[in-house]
């Protein structure tokens, strides 16, 4: 990811934090995004991501592309070692626990179709660059049956 889009993704993820939700929503490129909210799984610090979304009946979708890069965000051990977390979607915070998926899973393809669309094919374009499997995670609403 090149630095200058690394810096505006900071800045609108901080206009976002900062307006309660008022902004942020749909600024980037028009893509709805939420803010997903996890504990470091090492520091136990509150640690917040901007992450472009889809929908899926209730769940919400993110992929933990990265930008394509070799690693995985740090967003998505923090999820694994904790999956209760929380969302944000304009004003609205959703208490929610997140799965991953991966590719062996029966609704992989489908759900990842629901978020490269949304984000404009970039996630398939992502994905051309890694070799690692991008996983989709689920974002099933707290209190939703499974």
């Amino acid at each position: 990811m090149s630095s200058v889009f690394a810096k505006v993704l900071k800045v609108h993820q901080w206009v976002y934090e900062n307006s309660g939700g008022w902004v942020g929503h749909r600024v980037l490129f028009g893509n709805p995004t939420l803010l997903l909210r996890t504990v470091g799984r090492k520091t136990g610090q509150a640690r917040t991501s901007a992450l472009t979304y889809g929908r899926d009946g209730a769940d919400y979708l993110v992929t933990a592309s990265n930008g394509g890069s070799p690693r995985p965000p740090g967003w998505l051990a923090n999820v694994k070692a904790k999956p209760e977390c929380e969302i944000q979607i304009g004003r609205r915070k959703v208490p929610v626990v997140a799965r991953p998926t991966y590719p062996d899973d029966s609704d992989y393809a489908r759900r990842f179709a629901i978020v490269d669309k949304v984000n404009k094919g970039r996630y398939s374009a992502y994905q051309k660059m890694t070799k690692r499997p991008i996983p989709v995670v689920v974002l099933t609403p707290a209190g939703q049956s499974r």
